[in-house]
């Protein structure tokens, strides 16, 4: 029983991982909180929806399809929400936060007339397979979550560590004007993170789909309220501990509805963010910033 929710808690605080990630890439060059990710993400769920239940779609088309989607969306939030507020002298710094909020409720209220209220299943050709182990089952769908989850953070971090475009993205989030000044095209630079955040988003939406088998238009704001309790929680703009976060607010979720109140679940991320911020306020894996 106990090893049974270790797995269910790593599998969803995998999921919840790659969506703070989301949210700490672009905090990390912008010093935003982009407040349309869970949306984003949203609609990367419904586009597995309509790929894998609508036209009977094989789930990697719906992977590639929520990628695309996405992707674009990313593109058309930075191009039109955020870049021209960049452009412009004496703008407020809450500006691009209010912009991402609209953005927010308009995909939302797109949602609704697209794709119709209340929950649409989600259907996997493999959901119901699972293996017995002893007395411990284990789904192929947790399998192939924690694998996708794994590669994809282990993709990121060698991205941003190892490659050319990964180390320009780092030097545009310690200092957009330092970069400029050594070359880097920081435009590009922005626009790319926005891109691969907005991505991996459309990839979460849809791992929430198969491990939950349904979708909702409501689900954006509650996955992105849950990200950046987990960015709080792990440190602003640390990628290591977007992960971390992650998977501690999956297990602390699973176990708190397993051997407590589960009408508390959502309110463990609150929660956590209130204890950190007065224990640790940089988070757990953040670092003080000197006077």
């Amino acid at each position: 029983m106990l090893i049974e929710q270790l797995i269910n808690g790593i599998t969803l605080g995998s999921i919840y991982a790659i969506v703070a990630l989301g949210f700490t890439l672009v905090f990390g060059v912008l010093g935003i909180i982009n407040m349309a990710h869970g949306e984003i993400f949203m609609f990367g769920a419904f586009i597995g929806v309509v790929v894998t239940a609508t036209f009977k779609g094989p789930l990697w088309l719906a992977f590639l399809a929520a990628i695309l989607v996405t992707a674009a969306m990313g593109y058309m939030l930075e191009r039109f929400a955020l870049r021209p507020l960049r452009s412009k002298q004496g703008v407020s710094h809450l500006a691009p936060l209010i912009s991402t909020i609209g953005v927010s409720i308009l995909l939302e209220n797109l949602s609704h007339h697209l794709f119709g209220p209340g929950n649409h299943p989600f259907r996997a050709s493999f959901a119901e397979i699972s293996f017995q182990i002893g007395s411990i089952t284990i789904y192929l769908v947790q399998i192939v979550i924690f694998v996708i989850s794994v590669l994809l953070m282990y993709a990121l971090s060698f991205w941003l560590g190892k490659t050319k475009a990964g180390k320009a993205l780092r030097a545009t989030a310690e200092n957009l004007e330092t970069a400029s000044l050594l070359g880097v095209d920081v435009k590009r630079t922005i626009t790319m993170t926005v891109i691969i955040a907005s991505a991996m988003g459309g990839i979460a939406g849809i791992l929430v789909g198969m491990a939950f088998n349904s979708v909702t238009p409501q689900m954006g704001l509650s996955i992105g309220l849950k990200g950046l309790a987990i960015i709080i929680l792990g440190g602003m703009g640390n990628v290591k501990g977007a992960m971390a976060g992650g998977l501690i607010l999956g297990l602390a979720e699973t176990f708190v509805v397993v051997y407590g109140n589960s009408g508390y679940k959502d309110a463990i991320a609150f929660v956590a963010i209130i204890v950190i911020l007065l224990i640790r306020p940089q988070g757990l894996f953040g670092q003080k910033i000197s006077a």
